[in-house]
């Protein structure tokens, strides 16, 4: 994952309102209007907040087959994929560089 689509992605879950559209859409594709009315923010509001979740990569938007003015948004799981191995990278590199000062301060005790 690089620098900027890390940050996107960190960026669009920073907000909770984001974090509750993510949670519905991981349970089942919802409507723009459905969204607005389960976050209980007026839908101008949620525009805003899917255009991020868009654009970070995290949701996809299609039009319904039957009435085009319909928008139907859909989660989208590789941001999430490529953020927790980015974050197990980090862990990783945080435990070996703890295990070095631990063992580093063990030696310096005896």
């Amino acid at each position: 994952m690089n620098a900027l689509d890390l940050d996107r992605t960190l960026a669009a879950l920073a907000d909770p309102c984001r974090r509750r559209v993510i949670d519905l859409l991981r349970e089942r594709p919802h409507r723009a209007g459905e969204l607005a009315e389960a976050a209980q923010i007026s839908f101008p509001a949620m525009s805003r907040h899917l255009k991020t979740l868009r654009e970070s990569g995290l949701v996809e938007e299609e039009r319904d087959a039957f009435d085009s003015r319909v928008r139907i948004y859909r989660f989208t799981g590789k941001p999430m994929t490529e953020l927790k191995a980015w974050l197990e990278e980090t862990e990783a590199l945080w435990t070996r560089q703890l295990a070095a000062l631990r063992a580093h301060l063990q030696k310096t005790k005896k």
